[in-house]
């Protein structure tokens, strides 16, 4: 790895605050000078573009923000929806039951019904609000360092001539709802409508590599893809299509898109994405970069 590489895995794991971004954003803008930054969005957020995203054949993407850290993994089966989304839903039961508990206690010393309405619904959005802006996970190996090391290191690899092929984007506030890439969307849609854009969110930890390719990328791009996108060793590529999956990202918002992310395996759940949002968090596999990095740079030579 690069020596940006690194110094971001040991010393920039944590990208939460608006000063701990602030410090990121300097640190690249040593790299790479001519970076640009796009502000705005509710709640505000920078966004970071390296190249030019108008003449550019293939925007990558990756978000740099760092979620909240979490009592439980964001647990994500992209090949099974219904369970991935029957998870989010029952890890809410221990919050009720704890709400319960608590509304229980208040109603002895409350007999307002109006006022302990408005104390339990306080209670119940406190709790959300720590799901997305509770305290940072301070471990973030996978998600999603591996994807902003990825593009640091795919650029460095570059010739001046790829490097013209592609823009760079790190998106801001992905964890709370997509703020930066729908900030970017509302200024690039129309250059977007038609352009690949290739989202790279968790990608180290896992030896089954997802490629989640959308409908207008397989019309123009699947045979390339396949070609581009080679197993090496233990690493497997999993070609899908994206609208099967269910792999909440920034690439959701574009129509034209590939979603990579690293998943893992085992007989009863399938292919399973586990550790994220928890101080687990700590795998950062090399050779899923050094792979992943190797299958864009052939993509990129033969647009």
């Amino acid at each position: 790895m690069t020596q940006l590489s690194q110094t971001i895995l040991d010393h920039f794991q944590v990208r939460k605050t608006k000063k701990q971004k602030q410090a990121f954003i300097d640190l690249l803008r040593q790299h790479f000078p001519e970076l640009k930054l796009q502000e705005g969005g509710l709640p505000k957020c920078r966004n970071i573009i390296i190249g030019d995203v108008e003449k550019a054949k293939v925007v990558i993407t990756a978000h740099y923000d760092t979620c909240a850290q979490l009592p439980f993994p964001n647990f994500i089966m992209p090949k099974n929806p219904l369970f991935s989304i029957g998870y989010s839903v029952v890890i809410l039961i221990p919050m009720l039951v704890i709400l319960f508990l608590l509304r229980t206690i208040l109603g002895i010393f409350i007999h307002d019904f109006q006022l302990l309405y408005y104390l339990t619904l306080a209670i119940w959005l406190g709790m959300l609000v720590l799901l997305i802006a509770g305290p940072a996970n301070k471990h973030t190996a996978n998600d999603n360092t591996s994807g902003v090391i990825s593009l640091c290191e795919l650029y460095s690899v570059l010739t001046p001539e790829l490097r013209d092929k592609a823009a760079f984007v790190f998106f801001d506030h992905e964890e709370t709802g997509l703020v930066g890439s729908s900030l970017f969307r509302s200024k690039y849609k129309k250059v977007m409508k038609d352009k690949l854009l290739i989202n790279l969110d968790c990608v180290s930890d896992g030896n089954y590599l997802l490629l989640g390719v959308s409908k207008k990328a397989r019309k123009d791009y699947e045979e390339l893809i396949k070609r581009c996108f080679q197993p090496e060793g233990k690493k497997t590529y999993l070609y899908e299509k994206a609208e099967k999956l269910y792999y909440p990202s920034d690439q959701m918002l574009f129509p034209k898109t590939i979603a990579i992310a690293a998943l893992k395996k085992n007989l009863f759940f399938g292919y399973y994405m586990d550790r994220i949002h928890t101080s687990r968090d700590t795998v950062f596999d090399k050779q899923n970069i050094k792979l992943l990095c190797e299958g864009i740079h052939r993509l990129l030579k033969n647009l």
